[in-house]
C-alpha cells in the first residue's frame, strides 16, 4: 500500500536535457531538427521506391524497407521530445507519457538488434554467398515475412516487460530525469526501491538482443569470408566484399554505440560524473539520430538499383503529368 502511495506521489518527470549547457542548445537544436528532416525524407524515399517499384520486391529490399520504417518510427518517438527540450528548460512529462515513449524507444531499439541479424542472413549475405543455389528456396516470401514480423514481435515483446518493471516501481519525489527522453536507465536511477529484478531482466535482454545478434553475425561473416577467398576471381571477390560493406558498416556503427553507450565503467568523481552524464547524452544523440540519418545513405541511397527506381518513378511521375 505504501508503495502504491509514493508511486502515485509522482505524476510527472522533468527532462533536464541540455539545460545546464544552454549555449549548446540552439546549436543542437538547428542541427538535430535538420537531421530529424533528412531522416523523414532519405527513410521515407526508399520507402515509397521499394513499395512502388516491383522489381525490388526482393528480400533484401523487404529488410531494408522494414529497417527504414523501424528508423522513422524511432525517430519519431524520441526527437519531437528533445527538439521541444532545448526549447523549454526543464521539460515536464507526464507519467503516463513517459512510460509511452519508453516503450516506444525501447521496443525500436530492440527490433533493430533483431533485424539487422536477421539482414546478415540474407542481404549481406550469408545465404546468397555461402549457398547461392539454394538462395531462392530459402529466402522466399514464406520465409523472409516471419523473419521480419518476428523481430518486431520479440522487439515489442521486450519492451512491454521492461517499461511494466520500471515503471511499476515507487518514485518517491525524485522526478528530475538527467537526459533528454525517458531513457529507461535514467528512469530506473530515480527510483526509491530495490532494482536488482530489473538489472537482471536487463542483462538477460542485453545478451538476448544484444549478445546473440552480435555472436550470430560475427559467425556468419566468417563463413562468408571463408567463402568469398574461395572465389577464383579477383573481380568476384571485390563484388562480393562490396555487396557485404553496407551492412557491417551500419552493423559497427550501431552496435559499437550501443555497446560503448552502455558498456562503459561510471565515474565515481562527482565532476567526472557531471562530464559523463554530457557525454552520455551525446552519445545517445549519435545512437538515436546519427545512425538513422545514415541508414538509408549508407545502405541504398547509394545502391545502383535503388538510384535507377528512383529515376524510372520521377520519370513515370514527370510522363504522367
Amino acid at each position: 500500500m505504501e508503495s502504491t502511495n509514493q508511486t502515485s506521489s509522482v505524476t510527472e518527470f522533468i527532462l533536464l536535457g541540455l539545460s545546464a549547457h544552454p549555449t549548446l542548445e540552439k546549436t543542437f537544436f538547428v542541427l538535430i531538427l535538420l537531421m530529424y528532416l533528412v531522416i523523414l525524407l532519405g527513410n521515407g524515399v526508399l520507402v515509397l521506391v521499394t513499395v512502388s517499384v516491383s522489381r525490388l520486391h526482393t528480400p533484401m529490399y523487404f529488410f531494408l524497407g522494414n529497417l527504414s520504417v523501424l528508423d522513422v518510427c524511432y525517430t519519431t518517438s524520441s526527437v519531437p521530445l528533445i527538439l521541444d527540450s532545448f526549447l523549454t528548460p526543464r521539460k515536464a512529462i507526464p507519467f503516463s507519457a513517459c512510460a509511452g515513449q519508453m516503450f516506444l524507444s525501447f521496443a525500436m531499439g530492440a527490433t533493430e538488434c533483431v533485424l539487422l541479424s536477421m539482414m546478415a542472413f540474407d542481404r549481406d549475405r550469408y545465404v546468397a554467398i555461402c549457398n547461392p543455389l539454394r538462395y531462392p528456396v530459402v529466402m522466399n516470401r514464406a520465409a523472409y515475412v516471419p523473419m521480419a514480423a518476428g523481430s518486431w514481435a520479440a522487439g515489442s515483446a521486450a519492451s512491454l516487460v521492461q517499461t511494466s518493471l520500471a515503471m511499476r516501481l515507487p518514485f518517491c519525489g525524485n522526478n528530475i530525469i538527467n537526459h533528454f527522453t525517458c531513457e529507461i536507465l535514467a528512469v530506473l536511477k530515480l527510483a526509491c526501491a530495490d532494482i536488482s529484478i530489473n538489472v537482471i531482466s536487463m542483462g538477460v535482454t542485453n545478451v538476448i538482443f544484444l549478445g546473440v545478434p552480435v555472436l550470430f553475425i560475427f559467425v556468419s561473416y566468417i563463413f562468408i569470408l571463408t567463402t568469398i577467398l574461395r572465389i577464383p576471381s579477383a573481380e568476384g571477390r571485390k563484388k562480393a566484399f562490396s555487396t557485404c560493406s553496407a551492412h557491417l558498416t551500419v552493423v559497427v556503427v550501431f552496435y559499437g554505440t550501443i555497446l560503448f553507450m552502455y558498456g562503459k565503467p561510471k565515474s565515481k568523481d562527482p565532476l567526472g560524473a557531471d562530464k559523463q552524464d554530457l557525454s552520455d547524452k551525446l552519445i545517445s544523440l549519435f545512437y538515436g539520430v546519427v545512425t538513422p540519418m545514415l541508414n538509408p545513405i549508407i545502405y541504398s541511397l547509394r545502391n545502383k538499383d535503388v538510384k535507377a527506381a528512383m529515376r524510372n518513378l520521377v520519370f513515370q511521375k514527370r510522363f504522367t503529368k
